[in-house]
């Protein structure tokens, strides 16, 4: 194999498939690859014959990115082979490279190049995740839940994961919290609404509530990671007030209405209510801005 073809995997993902000097790129449209001169070589193999790998951690293909691949591929040919392994004499299963091959379904073609390899379903997640990870254009979410996979189900420990990966433990572990933040805030930062650092600065806030609510100023307002961070540190310098008994547990319906009221005022809004049945509704703001807001709410 050329040193082109070989830089073109990547050196992480080439030097874990270990691939083979062979090259058969010329192979019989006819007949399907041999058992004896596929494993660690480049095959033409029918698009047909491939199915998907189940175990492909990737749900979102741009499809934009995918035509403008297609046309490429109609123009240069595919550059890169996708790696699959043989589940029978005529059928494969993608372990790498799905997006290659939707946009090769694309441009329409019947063939594809392709790597054959062995892999037991273990091997096969690693690889596609490892192949995931690699790539630039993956959003954050994506590659903690790829790591998080990665330890799940290949039984890995973080260490181990960062080695793997070509990450130390702290950037693996940066990402993995990531997955503490409520679902409305991954959303956000899978779909670019927010960044890695406006994620990272919520996390130093204990409470979901909160982290909500700054999640929310900083969509409505487009606020800054440093002004996120000011925000935090405000927060965490103001006084925790215990003193006294603690109030009595909310019962159920109690704490929906305090569950609803912090919703419509995107603040962390507390009910206080004695054994009497008397009590209290706290509604907090962080700035002047903040009570403005809330003032206006309540038509004040």
């Amino acid at each position: 194999m050329s040193s082109e073809k070989r830089n073109a995997l990547g050196k992480g993902l080439s030097a874990l498939l270990n691939d083979s000097v062979s090259v058969n790129p010329n192979k019989s449209n006819n007949a399907s690859v041999s058992e004896t001169d596929s494993l660690g070589s480049v095959n033409e193999i029918k698009i047909s014959e491939i199915e998907v790998n189940p175990f492909q951690p990737r749900t979102e293909f741009d499809a934009q990115a995918l035509a403008d691949l297609s046309a490429s591929i109609k123009l240069q040919g595919l550059i890169q082979p996708i790696t699959v392994r043989r589940t029978s004499p005529r059928s494969y299963q993608l372990i790498s490279g799905e997006r290659r091959l939707r946009a090769c379904k694309i441009a329409g073609l019947k063939q594809i190049p392709a790597y054959v390899r062995t892999a037991n379903d273990q091997q096969m997640l690693e690889m596609a995740l490892i192949e995931n990870i690699q790539r630039e254009n993956l959003n954050a979410i994506e590659v903690a839940l790829s790591f998080q996979r990665m330890i799940d189900e290949c039984s890995l420990k973080q260490e181990e994961l960062g080695d793997r990966v070509s990450k130390n433990r702290s950037t693996v572990t940066n990402y993995l919290r990531l997955l503490k933040l409520p679902p409305t805030i991954q959303a956000s930062l899978r779909d670019g609404e927010i960044s890695m650092g406006h994620a990272k600065a919520l996390l130093a806030v204990d409470d979901s509530t909160t982290q909500i609510y700054i999640h929310q100023q900083i969509v409505k307002q487009g606020l800054s990671v440093r002004k996120v961070e000011e925000m935090v540190r405000d927060i965490q310098r103001a006084p925790n007030k215990k003193e006294g008994k603690q109030p009595e547990p909310l019962s159920f319906q109690l704490q929906k209405i305090q569950d609803d009221l912090t919703s419509k005022f995107s603040s962390r809004v507390k009910l206080k209510v004695n054994t009497q049945g008397n009590g209290s509704i706290e509604i907090p703001f962080l700035s002047e801005d903040d009570l403005g807001r809330i003032l206006e709410m309540l038509d004040w």
